[in-house]
C-alpha cells in the first residue's frame, strides 16, 4: 500500500506540474498541458488504479493550494478523474472458462475504452459550457467576448489601424465562426488527447515490463450497435435550438472521433494481406492529416462496420469456406 501512495503522490506532482505549465503563457506549455493525464495513467496501468486515484487527488490538492479552487476543479474534471477511470477500465479483467482448467482473464474490451474516452471528453467540454453562460445566447456571447478579448490583446491596434473597419469586420467574422466551431472541436481534441495519453501510457508501462494486460489488437476492436443509435440521436439534436443543440454538437463530435478510430481499425483489417496495404493505409493517414474533414469518410466506415459487419463480409469474400 505504501508503494501505491508514493507512486501516486509522485505521479500527481508530475501531472500537476504539467497542468500548471499553462500559466507560463509559453507555446510549449500547450502540449505539456494536454499531457497532464499521462503520469496518472502510467501509475494506474503500471501499479494500480488506487495509485492513479491517489495521483489525481494529490495533483488536485497541490494545484488547489497554489492556484486556488478553480485549478483544483479544472484538474479533477479534465485530467485527474478521466485519467484514473480510463486506467482503471484498461486494467479491468474477469476470469472466464475453468471446468477443471485454470481460468483465463477476459480484459475490458478496447472498443469500450475508446467509447469511454469519447464520453469523458464530451463531459469535460459540457461541464465547461456554464463558465461562459447557462443558455445558448449567453454562452455564445460569453465565448465571443472571451475570444474577442484574446485576439485583440494579441493583435491590438497593429491589426486594426492599417485595416480600419474592414479589418475589424474580418476579425468579427472569424470570431463568429470560432464560436460555432470551438465546442465540437474541443470535444474532438479532448477525445484524441484521452486516446493518445492512454496509448502512450500503455507503451511506457509495456516497455518497463509492468503491463499485465496483453497488448490489444486494434483491428479487432468493435462497438456495440446501440452506440450508432446514440450517435444518430446526437446528430439529430444538433439542429435543436438552445443549449441542447450545443451539447448535442459536443457529444456527436466526440462520438464521431471514436468512430474515426474504429474506421481506421476496419481499414487495417480489410487491407490485411493485400499488396497495396502500405499505400492505402499511408495514403489514408496522410489525406486525413492534410484535409481534416475527410475523416468523416473514415467515421462512416466505422459506422457501416457496426451496422453491417464490413470486416466479416470482406473476410467471407476472401475465404468463403473458412467462415461457412
Amino acid at each position: 500500500m505504501m508503494q501505491f501512495v508514493v507512486i501516486g503522490i509522485s505521479a500527481g506532482a508530475a501531472a500537476a506540474l504539467l497542468f500548471a505549465s499553462v500559466t507560463s503563457g509559453a507555446w510549449l506549455s500547450i502540449p505539456l498541458f494536454y499531457l497532464a493525464p499521462l503520469p496518472i495513467m502510467i501509475a494506474g496501468l503500471g501499479w494500480s488504479h488506487l495509485a492513479a486515484l491517489i495521483a489525481a487527488i494529490a495533483g488536485a490538492l497541490a494545484l488547489g493550494i497554489v492556484f486556488g479552487a478553480v485549478f483544483l476543479l479544472a484538474f479533477l474534471t479534465s485530467a485527474g478523474v478521466p485519467a484514473w477511470w480510463l486506467s482503471y477500465l484498461g486494467m479491468l479483467a474477469r476470469p472466464v472458462g475453468g471446468n477443471g482448467h485454470e481460468p483465463k482473464l477476459e480484459w475490458y474490451p478496447l472498443g469500450r475504452l475508446v467509447i469511454w474516452a469519447a464520453i469523458l471528453a464530451a463531459i469535460v467540454v459540457i461541464v465547461a459550457i456554464p463558465n461562459f453562460g447557462t443558455d445558448a445566447e449567453s454562452f455564445r456571447t460569453g465565448l465571443r467576448a472571451a475570444l474577442s478579448a484574446m485576439m485583440r490583446a494579441q493583435n491590438g491596434t497593429a491589426l486594426e489601424a492599417p485595416l480600419g473597419m474592414s479589418g475589424v469586420s474580418k476579425i468579427d467574422r472569424l470570431i463568429d465562426f470560432l464560436v460555432n466551431v470551438i465546442p465540437p472541436a474541443a470535444a474532438v481534441l479532448a477525445t484524441a488527447t484521452n486516446l493518445f495519453n492512454l496509448w502512450l501510457a500503455a507503451h511506457v508501462v509495456r516497455l518497463s515490463g509492468r503491463l499485465a494486460r496483453p497488448w490489444p489488437q486494434l483491428s479487432a476492436m468493435r462497438f456495440p450497435p446501440l452506440l450508432t443509435a446514440a450517435l444518430a440521436l446526437a446528430i439529430g439534436l444538433n439542429f435543436a435550438d438552445g443549449i441542447i443543440g450545443i451539447v448535442a454538437g459536443v457529444l456527436s463530435a466526440s462520438l464521431l472521433m471514436a468512430y474515426g478510430v474504429l474506421g481506421f481499425a476496419v481499414l487495417h483489417e480489410i487491407t490485411r494481406g493485400t499488396n497495396s496495404r502500405p499505400f492505402v493505409l499511408g495514403g489514408a493517414y496522410v489525406v486525413v492529416l492534410m484535409v481534416g474533414w475527410l475523416i468523416l469518410a473514415v467515421c462512416l466506415l466505422g459506422v457501416l462496420d457496426t451496422l453491417i459487419d464490413v470486416r466479416g463480409r470482406v473476410a467471407r469474400k476472401r475465404n468463403p469456406t473458412a467462415l461457412s
